[in-house]
């Protein structure tokens, strides 16, 4: 497969990555809604209101059915950061976090104005989509980190002691460069968790996720494509939590049937490392999708984020075909979402028809703007 150029990718390749694109998109975007309802409940508490199995259909959030949450919000811009950053390039510019730096930034201006500013052109599509204006439960470290304009670096990074889970569940879209390096892969991860978290386990734990995703989008198994995650994560300091927490996901497979019980043994999900083990455990024990992401979300803790981790590895792993249709219909945002996932599958694998130093197509600029 080719990194950009729509040449090297047959028509059957370009239709599966499209599919792994939207279902990894869609799926987190499933996972969350499922979580956003019992977010802040006790396993307990969930029982006792929803019954003995919990939690098994959306329940209301936000004031309505499938709400999602800041969790794809993020995840959304994190691709239209990505997408931008291709487009650059044809300037001469290329570095794609500060790409994703300014996508973030576009999102932080969501959680604090009524709506989109018309005049900006420069804002592109994404941030003039009205619905994304809607604050929902966004982390502490998110909204600091990008409150003002300097970007965080691995070497100054913003909120240096926070390991929260707000790096892992923004980071699938990382894993969608199948072009890339998986090491260049997990990397631009890292640079990207450190503009809101900068604690080791918060940056490497993004890096993992990211790294997971892209094996999967790949062909790999989940186990191979953790096992890879592994590998790159022991030559880096500070590894140790987020490498523990992920042979955690692994052992608890072997430790006799999944159930609330077994997750809330790898933790509540508020921490990087937590949520990644999380979202790994459940997606390995799934039967299917329905399974995976209902065991993913009936836990004490931060149900939509493990949801959207667990959701984006089953969507990365199956396809979008592979998605609960009932889930699909009421999501919040699913029309964005897959012209969101669409633009970028077209722009990795077809981008040069799109945009050149030589010449562009228009509407494709007025959607992502170079500036």
């Amino acid at each position: 497969m080719s990194a950009g150029g729509g040449g090297l990718w047959g028509r059957a390749e370009q239709q599966d990555f499209r599919s792994r694109v939207r279902g990894c998109l869609l799926g987190g975007a499933i996972g969350d809604a499922l979580g956003a309802g019992v977010e802040f409940d006790t396993l307990e508490e969930i029982r006792e209101q929803h019954g003995p199995h919990g939690i098994t259909d959306y329940v209301p959030a936000y004031g309505r059915r499938g709400a999602v949450t800041d969790d794809t919000q993020m995840t959304l811009f994190t691709v239209d950061g990505l997408i931008r950053a291709h487009v650059r390039r044809d300037t001469g510019a290329w570095h794609p976090p500060t790409d994703v730096h300014a996508a973030y930034r576009r999102w932080y201006v969501t959680q604090k104005d009524w709506g989109p500013d018309e005049r900006r052109a420069e804002d592109g599509w994404l941030a003039r989509q009205e619905w994304l204006y809607a604050r929902r439960a966004p982390g502490r470290a998110c909204l600091s980190g990008l409150g003002d304009p300097v970007m965080g670096t691995v070497d100054r990074p913003k909120n240096p002691d926070s390991k929260g889970c707000g790096t892992v569940m923004r980071s699938a879209p990382f894993g969608l460069l199948v072009g890339w390096d998986p090491q260049l892969v997990f990397q631009l991860g890292v640079e990207c968790a450190v503009q809101t978290h900068g604690h080791p386990t918060g940056r490497l734990a993004a890096g993992a996720f990211a790294v997971i995703v892209h094996a999967l989008v790949r062909g790999d198994g989940l186990d191979t494509a953790v096992q890879k995650a592994l590998a790159l994560l022991a030559v880096h300091p500070g590894h140790e939590e987020t490498t523990h927490a992920l042979r955690q996901a692994l052992g608890a497979v072997r430790q006799g049937l999944p159930g609330a019980e077994r997750v809330e043994a790898l933790g509540e999900g508020w921490t990087a490392e937590e949520a990644l083990a999380i979202g790994v455990y459940c997606a390995l024990v799934a039967q299917d999708i329905r399974h995976g992401l209902l065991l993913a979300v009936n836990h004490g803790g931060d149900s939509d984020s493990t949801g959207s981790v667990c959701g984006n590895l089953l969507g990365a792993l199956h396809g979008e075909t592979a998605l609960p249709p009932g889930w699909l219909a009421e999501l919040e945002g699913r029309a964005t979402i897959l012209e969101l996932a669409d633009d970028f599958a077209m722009e990795i694998t077809q981008g040069p028809a799109l945009h050149s130093p030589g010449g562009s197509v228009a509407g494709w600029l007025e959607r992502y703007p170079r500036a």
